[in-house]
């Protein structure tokens, strides 16, 4: 059972990369104003969106017992139809349910690119996948992504939401070690840049564990299976992503870059991520006695703090999946893009 009060209700009783991209000129100024504007006036729409999927998922949960996990689409639905009332009929929403309204305020990512993709993104290979998480242990994390377009205010079907993320210790598939002659390099000391070493290349081309990319679907919304990401020095836990409003679907499974529309980071509770800090195998991060976890209000170059500029929130919206944590989550989040925009896919660190 979902439980309807917030997570943090419940639990209460890498490296470089581009910092905030100002505007500078006039026609980026009011673009940037234009997007304000939109993200306030489809706050509403965006608050309902989040409640309906929440509402949707207490249904199915009640309506059919306990989904079955191996078998994902037992899970989550393709679509978020109604559920026969008669299937329900008999069964109360109980207090443990998420079917009230969301407190979302406004609760749409950041409309533009902010924060880049950071030096851990790989321009080919994310597989097209709902579930991301290959073999990495962790803690079973469910994310529901909605994607509205500013300019209506309406969930935008068929986009490609693509997301990756590091695993329990703190690491990108692909990206194992640092540098040999980096191997006692100490994290930078002070300043926007404070925690952070250099970026760890890329040695193992074929990893591709908690990478993936799925399209919404015709309510918007794309959704994931994956684990609890794992924190590295000098950064807030979070979970990268690009929106694409066109792409290519290739034979091996993978899909060629189109459109670029959105570049961004979410981010959880730091009382939720400071209680999974205690669980296996988060317990074995190598750093976790040494640089130790950075909280948000930390993240550097503000990336947490510019994330939240205009008043977005980047912040999952986190439930317990059970009737305990060690359970899982299920996190939702709701992002507004502006599906005319187009941006170069490739970072610049």
């Amino acid at each position: 059972m979902v439980c309807r009060r917030s997570l943090l209700y419940a639990l209460a009783a890498g490296s470089v990369v581009l910092a905030h991209h100002e505007p500078k000129t006039d026609k980026e100024f009011e673009v940037q104003r234009a997007l304000r504007a939109a993200a306030y006036h489809c706050a509403p729409a965006v608050a309902e969106f989040t409640a309906a999927r929440q509402r949707s998922w207490a249904q199915k949960v009640l309506a059919g017992g306990n989904p079955q996990l191996p078998g994902y689409d037992d899970l989550f639905a393709e679509t978020y139809g109604e559920h026969d009332q008669k299937q329900i009929a008999d069964k109360e929403f109980l207090e443990c349910s998420p079917v009230e309204d969301t407190k979302i305020q406004n609760n749409t990512c950041v409309l533009t690119p902010v924060v880049t993709e950071g030096p851990y993104y790989h321009t080919a290979g994310h597989p097209i996948r709902r579930n991301i998480a290959e073999y990495q242990f962790g803690l079973l994390t469910l994310l529901d992504i909605g994607v509205i377009d500013v300019e209506t205010c309406k969930p935008l079907p068929n986009v490609l939401v693509d997301i990756w993320h590091a695993n329990a210790t703190g690491h990108y598939a692909g990206h194992p070690d640092p540098k040999p002659e980096l191997n006692d390099e100490k994290p930078q000391v002070g300043g926007k840049r404070s925690g952070l070493l250099t970026a760890f290349p890329r040695t193992k081309q074929e990893e591709t564990w908690l990478r993936g990319a799925w399209p919404t679907d015709r309510n918007g919304v794309a959704q994931f299976t994956t684990i609890f990401p794992g924190y590295y020095t000098g950064r807030a836990t979070h979970v990268h992503t690009k929106v694409f409003t066109s792409w290519t679907p290739l034979p091996n499974g993978t899909f060629e870059a189109g459109k670029l529309a959105h570049v961004g980071q979410f981010f959880f509770d730091d009382d939720v991520n400071m209680q999974i800090d205690k669980m296996h195998p988060y317990t074995t991060n190598p750093i976790r006695d040494t640089n130790g976890r950075t909280r948000n209000w930390r993240d550097s170059l503000n990336i947490f703090d510019d994330s939240h500029e205009n008043g977005y929130n980047p912040v999952f919206d986190a439930h317990l999946l059970g009737g305990i944590l060690n359970q899982g989550l299920v996190a939702y989040i709701t992002m507004g893009i502006n599906a005319s925009a187009s941006y170069d896919n490739w970072w610049k660190g």
